[in-house]
């Protein structure tokens, strides 16, 4: 975690304007709200576009298969240093099929010899996205042995969706949810 404080305080549902509870509604309806939304809502216009957006990035309409969604969006928070995203996703994608030491070595990315052609395609295109937000040639080339058009564009939406997020959640310092253990790995930064 960079910080060990917000910046941008979360906000408790008895401080909520009516705009902000109207767009934690759907989430609170259906279990925990997390600290991300909470610190969002303070901006709720901007929360309803963000949301919208990442929806969209988390949905079926994401033509990833969900695995390899949550690899890419693993390598990004990794290589952005958010504890806060690492921590949520690791979860996630235990649930949608990786396994633990998939998921260590996420954190080695594509030298590792042990992925397979496509998730090191999957990988090799989220350091470069990070790097220099632009997937080369010969990695492009390895995607599409695997992947249609409308996927290796996913893989840009979702490199893209992640990276601003992780954005957000490292400037504003937003905290684990309760019960969460932060990656050792991820101290420090």
């Amino acid at each position: 975690m960079r910080l060990t404080s917000p910046r941008i305080a979360p906000l408790a549902d008895s401080d909520l304007n009516p705009d902000q509870a109207d767009v934690l509604a759907p989430m609170a309806a259906t279990g925990r709200v997390l600290n991300i939304f909470r610190t969002l809502v303070n901006a709720p216009k901007a929360a309803k576009g963000f949301l919208a957006w990442g929806n969209y990035v988390l949905s079926r309409r994401n033509d990833l298969p969900a695995r390899d969604r949550e690899i890419v969006i693993l390598r990004t928070g990794y290589l952005c240093k958010s504890g806060y995203e690492w921590t949520q996703h690791v979860e996630i994608g235990k649930r949608d099929g990786l396994t633990d030491d998939e998921v260590a070595r996420i954190k080695v990315g594509a030298d590792d010899s042990h992925w397979s052609p496509s998730d090191r395609a999957l990988l090799l295109a989220t350091d470069e996205l990070h790097h220099d937000q632009f997937i080369t040639t010969p990695t492009w080339t390895a995607l599409k042995a695997h992947y249609t058009d409308k996927q290796c564009m996913d893989v840009v939406f979702t490199a893209g969706q992640y990276t601003q997020v992780s954005m957000i959640l490292n400037s504003f310092g937003v905290q684990l949810d309760e019960g969460q253990l932060l990656d050792p790995d991820l101290k420090g930064f």
